[in-house]
């Protein structure tokens, strides 16, 4: 009986670790409706104009804290944010850039860091 109390406790201080993991990462969700979203972004043309330089990672495991390396993932449910594609950057909370290797990611505005925290 001790034993599966303890075995317990172990599980639930492991699912509590897993879950704070994973609130760390940059897992986002692209919505389709600007109210559904947490923030709203813009794609601009060019990384002078970002806010944020976004390099999208192919695993969630690879997408770390607030750096812009971030995981598109599939379900809204698994996204720590859930971000809308505006079509002005007038209209967006926050204007990132795509860029082509993990290095180059990064914050160039740091005022916004707070939107994706």
């Amino acid at each position: 009986m001790k034993i599966m109390k303890e075995l317990k406790k172990v599980i639930f201080l492991t699912l509590i670790l897993l879950s704070c993991a994973t609130l760390k990462a940059q897992i986002v969700y692209s919505v389709d409706a600007d109210w559904k979203a947490d923030v709203k972004v813009y794609s601009v043309d060019a990384d002078w104009k970002a806010d944020l330089l976004v390099f999208s990672v192919d695993a969630d495991w690879k997408a770390d804290e607030n750096d812009g390396r971030w995981f598109f993932t599939d379900a809204d449910w698994k996204a720590k944010k859930k971000v809308y594609f505006v079509d002005a950057d007038w209209k967006a909370d926050l204007k990132i850039y795509f860029v082509d290797a993990d290095w180059k990611a990064k914050w160039t505005n740091d005022s916004k860091m707070s939107l994706m925290d």
